[in-house]
Protein backbone atom coordinates (compact mmCIF):
# COMPACT_ATOMS: atom_id res chain seq x y z
CA UNK A 1 0.00 0.00 0.00
CA UNK A 2 1.15 3.53 -0.77
CA UNK A 3 -0.30 6.85 0.33
CA UNK A 4 -0.12 9.88 -1.96
CA UNK A 5 -0.87 13.50 -1.23
CA UNK A 6 -3.04 14.64 -4.14
CA UNK A 7 -3.69 18.20 -5.26
CA UNK A 8 -6.66 19.37 -7.31
CA UNK A 9 -7.02 22.36 -9.61
CA UNK A 10 -9.28 23.81 -6.89
CA UNK A 11 -6.02 24.10 -4.87
CA UNK A 12 -7.13 21.67 -2.18
CA UNK A 13 -5.02 18.72 -1.09
CA UNK A 14 -6.10 15.33 0.19
CA UNK A 15 -4.53 11.94 0.82
CA UNK A 16 -5.42 8.69 -0.87
CA UNK A 17 -4.18 5.11 -0.58
CA UNK A 18 -3.28 2.91 -3.54
CA UNK A 19 -2.12 -0.70 -3.67
CA UNK A 20 1.07 0.47 -5.45
CA UNK A 21 2.36 3.26 -7.70
CA UNK A 22 1.31 1.39 -10.86
CA UNK A 23 -2.26 1.24 -9.54
CA UNK A 24 -2.26 5.04 -9.15
CA UNK A 25 -1.01 5.48 -12.73
CA UNK A 26 -3.63 3.01 -14.06
CA UNK A 27 -6.49 4.79 -12.28
CA UNK A 28 -5.19 8.21 -13.32
CA UNK A 29 -4.99 7.11 -16.98
CA UNK A 30 -8.60 5.83 -16.82
CA UNK A 31 -9.66 9.15 -15.20
CA UNK A 32 -10.99 7.37 -12.10
CA UNK A 33 -9.24 9.61 -9.56
CA UNK A 34 -11.25 12.63 -8.56
CA UNK A 35 -11.08 15.43 -6.02
CA UNK A 36 -12.99 14.64 -2.83
CA UNK A 37 -14.03 18.30 -2.57
CA UNK A 38 -15.08 19.38 -6.08
CA UNK A 39 -15.19 16.02 -7.96
CA UNK A 40 -12.78 17.29 -10.63
CA UNK A 41 -10.63 14.64 -12.31
CA UNK A 42 -7.82 17.17 -12.76
CA UNK A 43 -5.83 15.81 -9.82
CA UNK A 44 -2.05 15.42 -9.58
CA UNK A 45 0.36 13.95 -7.05
CA UNK A 46 1.77 16.62 -4.78
CA UNK A 47 5.34 16.71 -3.55
CA UNK A 48 5.76 14.61 -0.43
CA UNK A 49 8.51 12.77 1.32
CA UNK A 50 8.29 8.99 1.28
CA UNK A 51 7.64 7.05 4.45
CA UNK A 52 9.44 3.73 4.37
CA UNK A 53 8.67 1.00 6.87
CA UNK A 54 11.83 -0.98 7.31
CA UNK A 55 12.90 -3.92 9.42
CA UNK A 56 14.66 -1.71 11.93
CA UNK A 57 12.41 0.78 13.73
CA UNK A 58 13.86 2.57 16.72
CA UNK A 59 11.35 5.27 17.57
CA UNK A 60 8.26 4.53 19.64
CA UNK A 61 5.98 6.55 17.32
CA UNK A 62 7.17 4.67 14.23
CA UNK A 63 6.36 1.35 15.90
CA UNK A 64 2.84 2.59 16.64
CA UNK A 65 2.42 3.86 13.08
CA UNK A 66 3.58 0.54 11.64
CA UNK A 67 1.18 -1.38 13.91
CA UNK A 68 -1.67 0.94 12.93
CA UNK A 69 -0.82 0.52 9.23
CA UNK A 70 -0.78 -3.26 9.56
CA UNK A 71 -4.09 -3.22 11.46
CA UNK A 72 -5.78 -1.04 8.83
CA UNK A 73 -4.45 -3.26 6.05
CA UNK A 74 -5.73 -6.42 7.80
CA UNK A 75 -9.12 -4.77 8.37
CA UNK A 76 -9.33 -3.86 4.68
CA UNK A 77 -8.43 -7.42 3.70
CA UNK A 78 -11.18 -8.78 6.00
CA UNK A 79 -13.67 -6.34 4.50
CA UNK A 80 -12.64 -7.37 0.99
CA UNK A 81 -13.15 -11.08 1.82
CA UNK A 82 -16.56 -10.31 3.33
CA UNK A 83 -17.67 -8.36 0.25
CA UNK A 84 -16.38 -11.02 -2.14
CA UNK A 85 -18.21 -13.76 -0.18
CA UNK A 86 -21.53 -11.94 0.37
CA UNK A 87 -21.91 -9.67 -2.67
CA UNK A 88 -22.18 -10.31 -6.40
CA UNK A 89 -19.45 -8.72 -8.54
CA UNK A 90 -21.05 -6.88 -11.48
CA UNK A 91 -17.88 -5.10 -12.67
CA UNK A 92 -18.36 -2.12 -14.95
CA UNK A 93 -22.14 -2.76 -15.04
CA UNK A 94 -22.37 -1.55 -11.42
CA UNK A 95 -24.06 1.78 -12.22
CA UNK A 96 -26.72 0.19 -14.43
CA UNK A 97 -27.35 -2.71 -12.01
CA UNK A 98 -27.58 -0.34 -9.04
CA UNK A 99 -30.14 1.87 -10.81
CA UNK A 100 -32.28 -1.16 -11.71
CA UNK A 101 -32.29 -2.32 -8.09
CA UNK A 102 -32.87 1.21 -6.75
CA UNK A 103 -35.88 1.83 -9.00
CA UNK A 104 -37.37 -1.61 -8.30
CA UNK A 105 -36.78 -3.12 -11.74
CA UNK A 106 -34.66 -5.90 -10.23
CA UNK A 107 -34.76 -7.87 -7.01
CA UNK A 108 -32.83 -6.26 -4.14
CA UNK A 109 -29.42 -7.92 -3.80
CA UNK A 110 -25.93 -7.10 -2.59
CA UNK A 111 -23.65 -6.05 -5.45
CA UNK A 112 -20.25 -4.45 -5.94
CA UNK A 113 -18.28 -3.23 -8.91
CA UNK A 114 -16.69 -0.17 -10.45
CA UNK A 115 -17.99 3.20 -11.61
CA UNK A 116 -16.42 6.09 -13.48
CA UNK A 117 -16.40 9.54 -11.89
CA UNK A 118 -19.14 10.55 -14.38
CA UNK A 119 -21.32 7.58 -13.36
CA UNK A 120 -20.71 8.35 -9.66
CA UNK A 121 -21.86 11.93 -10.19
CA UNK A 122 -25.00 10.77 -12.06
CA UNK A 123 -25.85 8.37 -9.23
CA UNK A 124 -25.42 11.12 -6.63
CA UNK A 125 -27.63 13.47 -8.68
CA UNK A 126 -30.34 10.78 -8.64
CA UNK A 127 -30.04 10.53 -4.85
CA UNK A 128 -28.31 7.14 -4.92
CA UNK A 129 -25.56 6.99 -2.30
CA UNK A 130 -22.59 4.69 -2.60
CA UNK A 131 -19.28 4.16 -0.85
CA UNK A 132 -15.80 3.51 -2.15
CA UNK A 133 -13.61 0.98 -0.39
CA UNK A 134 -9.83 0.82 -0.83
CA UNK A 135 -9.31 -2.59 -2.44
CA UNK A 136 -6.02 -4.21 -1.34
CA UNK A 137 -4.44 -6.71 -3.68
CA UNK A 138 -4.18 -10.30 -2.52
CA UNK A 139 -0.38 -10.33 -2.88
CA UNK A 140 2.01 -7.84 -1.32
CA UNK A 141 3.66 -5.48 -3.82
Amino acid sequence: MIKYLLKCICKREFESWFSNSKEYEKLKKKKLIECIFCRSIEVEKSIMSPYVIGKKINKFNNVLEKKEFIKVKKDLQKLKKFVEKNFEFVGENFSRELKEIYYGNKKNKNIYGTVSSKERKELEEEGIELSSIPWPKDKEN
